[in-house]
């Protein structure tokens, strides 16, 4: 059987998605997508690059890096959560509903990172 292309309920194969709802889901993803993708993408190479500049300057300049890196992986955190943009081959494996809820748990976990990294700078045990 073929699945729904947003909640992976078994349907027909003469169909797309099992319910309207399941269809209107997914088209205002793919309009939020096609609307915000060139800004998310200049913002996620943006502190991704200044992820790996901060932690090659945390061997120098300790304050510089753990600061940088961590309100770094917090503004990603952020926006990952806020923007879930998860890669086409997920959303071919897991379907659209899990891969979304998918790239929200890591964007949680990136934020949490950031906030640990943070909080082990300014008690000192970075």
């Amino acid at each position: 059987m073929k699945k729904c292309e947003y909640c992976a309920k078994e349907i027909s194969y003469h169909e797309m998605y099992c319910c309207d709802e399941c269809q209107d889901q997914a088209n205002k993803f793919y309009e939020m997508r096609e609307k915000f993708q060139k800004p998310f993408s200049v913002i996620n190479g943006i502190f991704v690059i200044a992820i790996g500049i901060c932690i090659f300057l945390y061997s120098f300049l300790r304050d510089v890096g753990a600061i940088g890196a961590s309100v770094s992986l917090i503004i990603l955190g952020i926006m990952y959560f806020f923007l879930p943009f998860p890669p086409e081959i997920m959303i071919h494996k897991y379907k659209l509903k899990k891969s979304v809820k998918i790239t929200k748990i890591i964007a949680a976990v990136i934020f949490a990172l950031g906030i640990i990294v943070l909080i082990l700078y300014l008690t000192k045990v970075i």
